[in-house]
């Protein structure tokens, strides 16, 4: 008797946090945490837009509901990248 292959991991990258302060994202075993003062574009997002996080690549994360991407470089030192989005009300 053989087994059947294993399909590709759909749970590689999971938001698995969601606070007061910011998001806790999960991807491959290493949790990353994106302040709202630093990610300021998923403050006032909702909990299914947020959670709606696809890896386009090895450490590039994409949210189509919001149309951000980050790379997880950006997410473990924003400090490297000041360009932040000015929202207009």
């Amino acid at each position: 008797m053989s087994s059947l292959a294993h399909g590709n991991n759909t749970s590689a990258v999971e938001i698995t946090n969601i606070s007061n302060h910011g998001v806790w994202l999960l991807a491959h075993d290493k949790e990353l945490f994106m302040s709202y003062e630093d990610f300021p574009w998923f403050k006032d997002q909702t909990v299914s837009s947020i959670t709606n996080v696809e890896e386009q690549n090895s450490g590039h994360f994409y949210w189509p509901d919001i149309d951000v991407d980050l790379t997880e470089e950006i997410i473990e030192s924003p400090e490297k990248f000041p360009l932040k989005s000015k929202l207009v009300n």
